[in-house]
């Protein structure tokens, strides 16, 4: 018959979210411009950017929940699920080298101090205190490694159909990933060094900042998926959305390794402690 379905792709519907992700995005862009140059481009870059902040929220928000109706109404046959996986993995692969950049400039500091001659030529500076890697970091390590089992808990809960041990073990992933938020934010407060101050200090804000904000993202992915597992959402079979939170979490806990055995322990080796 013509016009019937004979494959197993889904053929997605005319949507306004595309057009207005990207509107919304080049208008957080240009607000955020605006606003960095207040003395050339006046005081209404920070309405611009908001305005595409809001934008891109919405977006995000609606875009899924299309998405969402689209898995309910059995679109996400398995060769649409397969490219679904496809697309998680190529953006955790982009993560990846996003998280390389920041690695790449930490160890160009501090393997090649003699650039850094205007601050003595060493990496530490020279008299700054480093953070004790194995007090608040290492706590912290630890949680985001409980964290790491307890959404595999969750995980194989679902697929062998146990949903109060999918909803305990996303509760208690989330609860792991505000703590470990809030011990960041304790270290940050309470850190020996500003922002900017040397290309240490700045190389580990920035990488370790720049985690702490993966963190709150996979943290409010987690949120979502434990409400849609108490709307009900989800089966053995089929749970993608949550399989793509718990590869991210994953994600974000191997970062953290590397994070805190390049940063905390061997990027301040030698250097003095801060409170030691």
């Amino acid at each position: 018959m013509a016009g019937a379905k004979n494959h197993d792709y889904h053929i997605l519907p005319p949507s306004i979210w595309p057009l207005m992700g990207s509107m919304s995005a080049l208008a957080l862009a240009i607000g955020a411009i605006m606003w960095m140059h207040p003395d050339q481009m006046g005081n209404a870059g920070a309405g611009v950017f908001y305005l595409g902040l809001a934008g891109v929220l919405a977006t995000m928000f609606f875009w899924w929940a299309d998405v969402v109706k689209e898995a309910h109404a059995g679109d996400h046959t398995p060769v649409v699920s397969l490219h679904l996986r496809y697309g998680m993995i190529l953006f955790i692969a982009s993560e990846v080298m996003f998280f390389v950049g920041w690695f790449w400039a930490f160890f160009d500091f501090s393997l090649f101090p003699s650039t850094l001659e205007p601050i003595n030529g060493m990496f530490p500076s020279k008299g700054i205190e480093t953070l004790n890697a194995f007090e608040l970091p290492l706590l912290n390590t630890l949680i985001l490694l409980c964290s790491g089992t307890t959404v595999t808990w969750a995980h194989h809960s679902l697929i062998h159909g146990n949903r109060d041990g999918l909803k305990k073990g996303l509760l208690a992933t989330i609860l792991l990933g505000a703590l470990f938020s809030a011990i960041q934010a304790y270290e940050y407060a309470h850190a020996p060094f500003p922002f900017g101050e040397t290309p240490y200090s700045s190389a580990f804000y920035m990488a370790t900042g720049f985690h702490g904000f993966h963190v709150l993202v996979g943290t409010i992915f987690l949120i979502v998926c434990l409400v849609r597992a108490n709307n009900g959402h989800f089966t053995p079979r089929q749970h993608f959305g949550f399989e793509a939170a718990a590869w991210y979490w994953h994600f974000v806990d191997v970062v953290w390794l590397f994070l805190f055995a390049a940063i905390y322990v061997w990027g301040g080796w030698g250097a003095p402690i801060h409170g030691g």
